[in-house]
């Protein structure tokens, strides 16, 4: 009988699709569910981004593009980092891929071999620690707690690191938690990093603006790492921007030279279109984005005010991002006389059956006592989701 590789293998399905395409099943039943789920803007896409869409297509970008990008492109993305962030970046250096998503996976191919160890702490995005097994590198996993934030501290990074260590991989602001680190938490870090110069830095930043009453701050900023440090960013969260697939790497020169060889192979130059509407997404001024930003911060704090009035979980106060990761182990054990929840899939999808609300088991996060709620919807259908997983979870003794 044949079968599939071992390498595909080795990967799990994304649980944030699963949990969408579940609530897409249930709807098409009839049955009215509110999917915060998918980790998506609800916003539209800025008219001067579409309009730069459809005059790409009226100029004729219709063509194979180089396959690190068009050259405006990596300029613009060049400039935006020197603009915003205070970094040198030659055009050179950036290589645009079919969003953030790909460029991690390029960046991880070509940089961690077999057996290498890849420190990733958790909660974690759902597909870092796939990709890095694909990649056949070792997950080292650091544990975080709500109480600290879900924030790793110096020491647990100091003892995590080995002689294996090839990578670390993180994201701030975070996905699931939104948590985000100060400079001072990452400039103690770039001192643990700068006694290991094997270890290479992988900086998912794709909720940069995304964030709420501080200032960013990137691995990056530190000259004793900066040469070890990759940047991996795009539009989709920030301009609204999911579907045009647009990501970006930023890094050390040979880290991007391997990375356009192995693009060059599986996908040569993303969407031509996509790329010019990126341009200008990139040299705006960012109001589009703060106004985004402010309207996520009211959800935010209205999904927090909501939460505390629900006993049984516990929750930190994200700085960025859209989402809120409840710590919900108080309910495991617990039954409705129908369902007995073991563990946060079983209480997601009781959630999801009983109150009609799409959310994420944090299993899939490696926070196996957590569940991720994005608050990218409406305050019309965040009240009424609160409200249904309050009376849903209310039932169970």
């Amino acid at each position: 009988m044949t079968k599939a590789a071992e390498r595909i293998n080795r990967l799990s399905e994304s649980a944030t699709l699963a949990v969408a395409q579940k609530s897409r099943e249930l709807k098409a039943q009839g049955i009215d569910v509110i999917s915060l789920g998918v980790g998506e803007p609800d916003f539209h896409t800025p008219d001067f981004i579409k309009e730069a869409a459809k005059k790409a297509i009226d100029d004729n970008y219709s063509y194979y593009s180089p396959v690190p990008g068009y050259p405006e492109l990596l300029k613009a993305i060049a400039g935006k980092l020197k603009r915003e962030n205070g970094l040198d970046y030659e055009p050179a250096q950036i290589v645009v891929s079919n969003g953030a998503k790909h460029a991690l996976a390029n960046v991880l191919q070509v940089v961690v071999d077999k057996g290498d160890e890849v420190i990733v702490p958790a909660p974690y995005w759902v597909t870092y620690v796939d990709l890095v097994s694909y990649s056949e590198g070792v997950n080292v996993v650091i544990d975080t707690t709500v109480e600290n934030d879900f924030k790793i501290t110096p020491a647990q990074l100091e003892a995590a690191i080995t002689p294996k260590t090839k990578a670390f991989l993180f994201s701030s602001p975070s996905n699931p938690t939104g948590s985000v680190y100060s400079y001072e938490e990452l400039k103690a870090f770039a001192a643990i990093f700068a006694r290991h110069p094997q270890i290479i830095i992988i900086s998912d930043e794709i909720y940069e603006h995304i964030i709420y009453g501080k200032q960013f701050a990137s691995l990056a900023q530190f000259p004793e790492i900066r040469d070890r440090v990759v940047i991996i960013n795009g539009v989709s969260k920030s301009y609204a921007m999911t579907g045009y697939r647009i990501g970006f790497m930023a890094g050390p020169l040979w880290i991007a030279k391997a990375c356009n060889k192995l693009q060059g192979q599986f996908t040569s130059g993303p969407n031509s279109v996509a790329q010019i509407a990126s341009v200008a997404a990139f040299n705006h001024d960012g109001t589009e984005v703060r106004r985004m930003v402010a309207q996520f911060e009211k959800r935010r704090d209205l999904v927090l005010s909501m939460m505390a009035g629900i006993p049984g979980l516990k929750t930190s106060k994200p700085e960025g991002a859209f989402y809120v990761f409840p710590e919900c182990s108080a309910y495991f054990g617990k039954s409705d006389g129908e369902m007995v929840i073991r563990h946060s899939d079983d209480l997601c999808f009781y959630i999801l059956s009983k109150g009609h609300v799409g959310v994420v088991s944090g299993d899939a996060f490696g926070a196996p006592g957590c569940f991720r709620l994005s608050y990218a919807a409406s305050e019309e259908q965040l009240v009424t989701a609160l409200t249904r997983i309050k009376e849903a979870l209310a039932k169970l003794k």
